[in-house]
C-alpha cells in the first residue's frame, strides 16, 4: 500500500523563504533609489526654474540681479519651488537651495550662483549668463 504525502519539505520552505527575503530586500533598495533620484530631480527642477526666471525675466527687465530671491522678487517662479524637499525655504540656514549674489551695490548685483545639495550626485550649480 503506497502512501502519498502532500506538502513541502523543510528544505523547500527554507529556499522559498530565502528567495522572498532576497526579493523584498532588493525591492526596498530600489524603492529608496527611486525616491532619492526623484528628490534630486525636484531640486534640479527648482534651481532651473529660478535660473531661467532670473535670466529671462528679471535681468531682461532690470539689467541687474536681485540681492535675494523669493516669491516677491522673482514672482515668475512658482512659489512652492523656493522650498526644498525637506521643507526649508531658500535663504534659511539649513536650506538645500542657496542663492549667492556677486558684486552687489544698493541691492543691485552683477551676478549670482544658484546651488543645491543633491543626495546622489555633486552639488548642482547654475551661474549667471551675463558678465
Amino acid at each position: 500500500m503506497a502512501t502519498h504525502t502532500r506538502g513541502f519539505t523543510v528544505i523547500e520552505l527554507l529556499i522559498i523563504i530565502v528567495i522572498l527575503a532576497s526579493a523584498s530586500v532588493l525591492f526596498f533598495i530600489q524603492k529608496n533609489n527611486v525616491e532619492l533620484t526623484g528628490r534630486d530631480q525636484d531640486r534640479k527642477t527648482a534651481i532651473n526654474a529660478m535660473y531661467y526666471s532670473l535670466e529671462e525675466v528679471f535681468y531682461t527687465t532690470n539689467k541687474y540681479y536681485p540681492e535675494t530671491i523669493n516669491k516677491d522678487t522673482v514672482p515668475s517662479v512658482e512659489p512652492t519651488l523656493f522650498t526644498d524637499p525637506t521643507g526649508t525655504v531658500i535663504g534659511e540656514a539649513r536650506s538645500d537651495y542657496r542663492y549667492e549674489p556677486v558684486g552687489c551695490v544698493e541691492n543691485k548685483c552683477q551676478g549670482y550662483t544658484l546651488r543645491t545639495t543633491l543626495e546622489n550626485e555633486d552639488d548642482f550649480v547654475k551661474t549667471n549668463r551675463t558678465n
